[in-house]
């Protein structure tokens, strides 16, 4: 049986109810490379394709690998401090497969997620969470193990100054357009973003880039002068 939305967002705010899924060997063989957002990140620059984010994670260790379920927040035009919350990501947590990584167009200075989110994302089994935008409870998504890449931290909530429009549907991440399913790949370095239609071929340069990097590196480590090393460098 298929999901059902929980009735937080206007009819017509969530996109997609399930993720066009890439193939589990393809998201094995992301999880399996050493230096993931670098190797990705020239990948992507080798098939033209703008994907990174400079964003910085909570948990400096933490490394991700997942699709993309996208909330869009925006400013609401006044604060109301009148109990009633217009943040709405919970649609997208209830959407989320294990592995899924939250990714939210959010509002610079204002949290769009805290820890309560971070719980019910954790309880939900995703990856993590991506936001372009301010995150606060640092601490507590650290302390369960959900990490977050986001612009910046704030302890001011979002309840009564973001309102959540639209779940699985496109999203603008530091510029770039992010869509639900899209591959995500984050580490300490930052965050790169792989269209759905693109994750093979970025992935197969990926494997020669990192291949390429393997054996420059064993001829180093085994006396290659530098002069010859250097010219490995141009090739």
């Amino acid at each position: 049986m298929g999901k059902t939305l929980l009735g937080k967002l206007a009819p017509g705010a969530v996109g997609l109810m399930e993720l066009p899924r890439l193939a589990p060997e393809i998201m094995a063989a992301y999880r399996a490379l050493g230096d993931l957002t670098g190797t990705v990140s020239d990948a992507l620059d080798e098939c033209g394709i703008a994907g990174v984010a400079l964003l910085r994670p909570t948990d400096p260790k933490a490394r991700m690998v997942g699709q993309a379920v996208t909330v869009l927040n925006v400013r609401r035009k006044e604060v109301s401090v009148d109990g009633k919350s217009r943040l709405g990501e919970i649609e997208a947590h209830n959407l989320a497969e294990p592995g899924d990584v939250l990714v939210v167009q959010g509002v610079a200075g204002i949290s769009s997620m805290g820890g309560i989110s971070a719980s019910i994302g954790k309880r939900q089994g995703e990856s993590g969470a991506v936001v372009d935008g301010a995150v606060r409870d640092i601490a507590h998504s650290r302390d369960i193990g959900y990490p977050v890449w986001s612009s910046g931290v704030s302890p001011v909530t979002g309840k009564w100054r973001i309102q959540t429009v639209a779940v699985n549907k496109p999203v603008t991440i530091a510029g770039m357009g992010v869509h639900p399913g899209d591959l995500v790949v984050a580490d300490e370095c930052g965050v790169c973003f792989v269209p759905h239609a693109r994750a093979a071929e970025v992935l197969e340069k990926a494997r020669q880039i990192e291949q390429s990097e393997k054996l420059r590196l064993e001829k180093l480590a085994a006396g290659m002068p530098l002069a010859e090393f250097a010219a490995l460098q141009k090739k």
